[in-house]
């Protein structure tokens, strides 16, 4: 095995023994409107929202959807509820400060839709159809692309 690859396997498997731990630490970095670094031992940890999808940076309210992000998170002490890996290697979690959902939040403010290809809180469908009928955030588009049909038009041109 090249050196390479053994330290990414070392090192994937250090992650993975803290997938289904949850943990605390400071959001350092805001990436998009979905994914925080958040020190931990003062090493970054990747964390890929779980439940919502909020729109690609090129896309309409992808911007907008990061400084909403940026606004709940930065600079904040959070604890990580994990739930795995995605297939990126990213952590997958609920993001509390002060107890509260980010993830929610998001959802609520109409800045990221209710994931529904890997959905488990089925109230999330419902907190996102409150604010589209509220008209918040990316829902003042009368019809607004959803981020993963957003990419398989991307990937398909």
């Amino acid at each position: 095995m090249k050196a390479p690859r053994f330290f990414a396997a070392i090192a994937l498997w250090l992650v993975v023994g803290i997938a289904h731990a949850d943990f605390s630490g400071v959001v350092v970095s805001i990436l998009d409107g979905d994914t925080v670094d958040v020190l931990v031992d003062r090493k970054p940890v990747r964390v890929r929202l779980a439940e919502i999808d909020a729109p690609e940076k090129a896309q309409a309210f992808g911007t907008r959807s990061r400084q909403a992000l940026a606004a709940a998170a930065f600079q904040q002490l959070v604890t990580v509820k994990t739930s795995g890996l995605d297939r990126y290697g990213r952590m997958i979690g609920t993001i509390l400060v002060d107890g509260h959902s980010v993830n929610r939040m998001m959802v609520a403010q109409g800045m990221a839709w209710a994931y529904r290809q890997y959905l488990v809180d089925r109230s999330l469908l419902d907190v996102e159809a409150t604010a589209r009928s509220g008209r918040l955030g990316l829902w003042v588009d009368t019809n607004p692309v959803p981020p993963w049909e957003w990419r398989a038009q991307k990937h398909n041109h």
